[in-house]
């Protein structure tokens, strides 16, 4: 029997109101997401890829329920996350945490390491001081720092240091789901491959989840099972990367693969065997 999948995006939609054009004209609205819909099982990667406007971030924000949509469902584990009551979608949040794109803007400059990592302990589940301490250690452990830069700060560490500190404390509530909003764009090519083969490790190691948010369909072809490929709002082609990077079928993945660089960085330039 082929077990449930871990989440299920069943016909999204989101629509915005955009300003009126006069004081009495009829409101206009701009339709980010339609009718999108997947399936990531547990322990798998999917990566979504599309140009800036294309509907991948508000499509992370759904899932993270951090926006509701304007039609849809997303089901995490089981529960229809955006039918939950606040005090149960309080208790499902610990099964998602989020990697955002910016390690230096996502991490606040005036909390320690140990504030900033063991946050969602305090916040989502109460956790006491000592038991927060001890498991923050164990989470920077797992990305390769040590439990002695807890007492630290942010302007300590370089960009890859702190993009691992964001990992830490998105594997802190030990979730089944993280949802990484480009989480190496920001990065120097010389640390990028690091902190994806990171990913790929506390995946084998943990069995977490990713949906792999990108503009870059190299790095995708790197560490993702699955590809979905986004534009106007819609999936226009999806399955294996490393059949679509080669193969490309329709138009706009086509436009994708020759925007990339001639050449590459040594991220694309990486096979998989490169990061096992």
């Amino acid at each position: 029997m082929t077990a449930a999948p871990l989440l299920v995006a069943d016909r999204l939609e989101k629509r915005f109101a955009l300003p009126r054009e006069h004081l009495f004209g009829p409101p206009h609205e701009v339709q980010a997401l339609a009718g999108v819909s997947f399936e990531l099982h547990a322990g798998k990667s999917l990566g979504v890829v599309g140009e800036s406007g294309s509907g991948k971030s508000t499509l992370a924000r759904i899932v993270m329920a951090l926006e509701a949509p304007s039609a849809g469902r997303v089901v995490l584990d089981g529960h229809d996350l955006h039918a939950l009551a606040p005090a149960e979608l309080r208790r499902a949040r610990t099964l998602m945490q989020m990697v955002f794109q910016d390690p230096y803007g996502s991490l606040d400059p005036r909390r320690s390491v140990l504030q900033t990592v063991s946050e969602p302990l305090a916040v989502l589940l109460g956790t006491g001081r000592a038991e927060r301490r001890e498991r923050a250690a164990e989470a920077l452990d797992a990305v390769g720092l040590r439990s002695a830069d807890l007492d630290k700060y942010p302007h300590e560490f370089s960009g890859g240091q702190r993009q691992r500190i964001a990992i830490a404390r998105a594997l802190i509530t030990r979730p089944r789901l993280i949802v990484a909003d480009e989480p190496v764009s920001a990065l120097d090519v010389s640390v990028q491959a690091q902190v994806l083969n990171l990913m790929q490790d506390l995946q084998d190691r943990l069995g977490v989840t990713y949906l792999f948010i990108s503009h870059d369909l190299a790095v995708v072809d790197l560490v993702c099972d699955e590809v979905v490929v986004m534009h106007q709002g819609v999936i226009v082609e999806r399955g294996d990367p490393r059949r679509m990077f080669r193969a490309p079928e329709h138009p706009y993945t086509r436009r994708l693969l020759a925007a990339l660089p001639q050449n590459p960085s040594p991220v694309a330039m990486l096979d998989r065997g490169a990061l096992e």
